[in-house]
């Protein structure tokens, strides 16, 4: 637990002026530890998001960090004029000496950020209008980006989304079995290995590389309070060259299933149709029209590929012994597989209806 001496003497290196008087942690993410901070000065109050970065799932912080500014500002840039526009993308809070992190007495890094008002986020899509509005704002956001040129920014998590790359390790963990567990998973291997050509089908169809968000889930938008726009899209650690299909499809994944990602119950696990047209019409609203007609029908099969990478990702951490997912029982990374495989089966039987949708609205 962070003492709040602690966080005052990180909150010192940055350019902020007034007393602190409350810090408090926030979020459902595991990865950083974030706090909203309050500071006074006079009559005056200022909310900021000051984050301890993980330097063990982003060892090289000034390489994401440098993504991180030069998204921010040109974000902001694009926004200029706007009558929201500070509300519309992060805007991160120098240091003191002008840089945009900084190190604590213990060597970990900090970085900060404006908080934005008026604002909230769900873990859990409520309605179809809820999901056409955080695809909306995604869609904006690559939009914005767009002028900006791909190989500008820093891979900061190298072959994230490469797939081919995914079922090669996945191949190694089965021929090593080094937990001994192949023998319990005989059927999901059997149902990886069948779908191997998935795999390739994005990273052979020559699609352009775009500035791609990579963790488009619902908790990463803000929305407004009072209107329930989605205003804002954060959690940019991630950011980075891609294809849009790789952010459409993780939207697919964690918005269009309402089970649980380790769902024991498999006949929980669909994807919902009318959700699926909802996030596909919010995203394309914003950026279609600008998109080359093989990268509009490249959404329908973004779904499939990115909920097959995750399936395969997580059987094999489970053959390797559970090294890279956290685990809270027994068996969680298979049945995190089996969700992912019955929500990728689904998906495959709703594959002629989301074709058809995709060749009408794209």
């Amino acid at each position: 637990m962070l003492r709040l001496d602690e966080i005052a003497g990180v909150l010192q290196q940055f350019a902020i002026d007034g007393r602190l008087v409350s810090a408090e942690a926030i979020g459902s993410g595991h990865i950083h530890d974030t706090l909203h901070v309050t500071f006074t000065s006079g009559k005056w109050e200022s909310e900021y998001i000051l984050q301890r970065i993980n330097r063990t799932i982003f060892p090289n912080v000034p390489a994401l960090m440098s993504n991180m500014q030069r998204v921010t500002e040109h974000l902001a840039k694009e926004l200029a004029g706007h009558p929201d526009a500070e509300r519309r993308a992060l805007t991160l809070i120098p240091t003191r000496n002008e840089a945009t992190w900084c190190q604590d007495q213990a060597g970990e890094y900090w970085r900060c950020f404006r908080a934005i008002p008026r604002t909230r986020t769900f873990d859990a899509v409520e309605s179809t209008e809820q999901a056409f509005q955080a695809a909306k704002a995604f869609g904006c956001f690559q939009r914005l980006l767009s002028s900006l040129p791909a190989e500008s920014l820093i891979e900061t998590i190298p072959g994230f989304h490469h797939t081919p790359s995914r079922f090669a390790a996945l191949r190694e963990a089965i021929a090593n079995d080094v937990a001994g567990r192949m023998a319990g998973c005989k059927r999901e291997i059997e149902f990886a290995l069948v779908r191997e050509p998935l795999s390739r089908v994005l990273v052979e169809a020559n699609l352009p590389l775009r500035i791609t968000h990579n963790d488009t889930k619902l908790n990463n938008v803000l929305f407004d309070e009072e209107s329930g726009e989605g205003i804002c899209v954060i959690d940019l650690d991630t950011v980075m060259p891609g294809l849009t299909a790789y952010d459409f499809g993780d939207m697919v994944r964690t918005t269009a299933c309402a089970a649980a990602e380790d769902e024991q119950d498999l006949a929980l696990v669909q994807m919902d149709f009318a959700l699926f047209e909802a996030l596909l019409r919010g995203f394309l609203e914003p950026v279609g029209s600008a998109l080359p007609h093989a990268e509009r029908m490249s959404l329908a099969q973004g779904g499939q590929v990115i909920t097959f990478e995750q399936g395969i990702r997580f059987l094999t951490d489970y053959l390797r012994g559970d090294t890279y997912y956290k685990v809270h029982r027994e068996g969680q990374n298979l049945d995190r597989c089996r969700a992912q495989f019955k929500l990728l089966a689904s998906m495959e039987e709703q594959s002629q209806a989301v074709n058809a949708l995709v060749e009408k609205v794209a």
